[in-house]
């Protein structure tokens, strides 16, 4: 069975570090006999391209220098930040529905799956009318959310296009819920996207330094919702015979504030900023921290996580995590179970909590047996490709 995945950006060369759950989904997928293509916007002139061993075939929709909608950042960002992009977006819906209608068209493919509905929901729409194969749309939570608070003209076209999708996935009940309170009678199946980094076969033993800091792991990109500011100051408020650090691996336009807000809360050597890591410098960040944390909040413009795969990653190393229960974190975290869940934006919540799994290292040790074994129950990767398969054949077969 051949699939053909429409999406807003992909990897552009084999080192660009884009979507890697994606890439990583199309290679799970080969062994259970799904080959995936790929077609994305082009990148300042792009062309179709293989990139290790996946057709991308790149559509064009705008003069060389302007095609920058994707890619650097997401789409709403990108518009948000400079309005005359969303100049564009007529363009890159008409060139992609074109694309898309003529590949599929060729009768190489299968199905054909619409990643973030709004707008790519309308390209896969072209490509079923086109050629009657079938099409799959799965939401993740952010497009809802800027529908919902930017263009509720909207609204028509997205029940439009979970009516014409033969399947639809979200991936967190949190999203899930929102396309149900947006779409009435959509009945949306829970497929999440897996972790980068592999869960490991033996834990790391415990660290037997007396005199080592317990040191708490945030990783992600420095934006608003994901409430490093809010970590900041939860730190802040622990007593100095409290030994801690946390570790920033990630960057993004909050960093600077973050870090002018750290100096002003005198946390001196407490948190350490590293930027942007090797996946190897990743995967040893991950293994030596004490546990991980994700206090996530509902932004100013109404985002927050839809799933929150780090956490993943972190409790496939057995590792506890502290989290804020908001959007999909819930579906991941169970609280007193593989770590604890504090009220989104609660400070004094998040530092207490901190202080809790710093106080019994033995119960932090076993809820990280307990993540290990819950990542390999219910987000392993077999889990997740076994279930996006069954989607693929049951609407073949319809």
């Amino acid at each position: 069975m051949k699939v053909l995945y429409l999406v807003s950006a992909y990897a552009r060369d084999p080192a660009d570090v884009i979507t890697p759950w994606m890439v990583e989904t199309i290679r799970r997928l080969r062994p259970l006999g799904v080959e995936v293509e790929v077609l994305a916007p082009a990148y300042r002139g792009l062309h179709t391209q293989t990139v290790d061993g996946v057709r991308v075939h790149r559509f064009r929709y705008a003069p060389r220098p302007w095609e920058t909608l994707t890619h650097d950042q997401t789409a709403p960002d990108r518009i948000r930040e400079r309005p005359v992009f969303m100049g564009l977006v007529p363009g890159y819906v008409a060139s992609g529905s074109l694309a898309a209608a003529r590949l599929a068209r060729s009768g190489e493919f299968s199905v054909v799956h619409a990643f973030w509905p709004l707008p790519h929901g309308v390209i896969g729409l072209a490509a079923k009318r086109a050629s009657g194969v079938p099409l799959v749309s799965t939401f993740f939570g952010v497009e809802l959310t800027w529908m919902e608070k930017e263009l509720p003209f909207l609204a028509p076209v997205l029940r439009r296009i979970v009516r014409g999708s033969d399947a639809v996935t979200a991936i967190s009940t949190y999203t899930a819920e929102r396309l149900r309170r947006q779409v009435p009678g959509a009945d949306p199946a829970i497929i999440p996207f897996g972790a980068t980094v592999e869960p490991l076969a033996e834990l790391p033993a415990p660290r037997t330094d007396p005199g080592a800091p317990f040191e708490l792991l945030f990783v992600g990109r420095l934006v608003e919702r994901k409430g490093v500011h809010l970590l900041l100051d939860a730190l802040a408020s622990l007593p100095p015979a409290r030994r801690v650090v946390l570790r920033v691996v990630g960057d993004g336009p909050e960093r600077a504030r973050l870090q002018e807000q750290a100096e002003r809360l005198g946390l001196g050597a407490r948190v350490v900023f590293h930027g942007f890591v090797t996946q190897d410098e990743l995967k040893a960040r991950i293994a030596a921290c004490d546990a991980f944390v994700l206090p996530a909040v509902v932004d100013a413009k109404g985002d927050t996580e839809g799933l929150g795969v780090v956490l993943l990653e972190a409790m496939g190393y057995g590792k506890p995590t502290i989290a804020s229960a908001a959007g999909g974190i819930v579906d991941i975290v169970r609280d007193g179970r593989n770590g604890f869940l504090v009220p989104p934006g609660d400070a004094p919540a998040l530092a207490a909590a901190i202080g809790r799994m710093m106080d019994d290292p033995a119960a932090a040790r076993q809820m990280g047996v307990h993540g290990r074994d819950d990542v390999r129950a219910g987000f392993s990767w077999d889990v997740i490709v076994g279930r996006l398969a069954e989607v693929y054949a049951r609407v073949r077969k319809r």
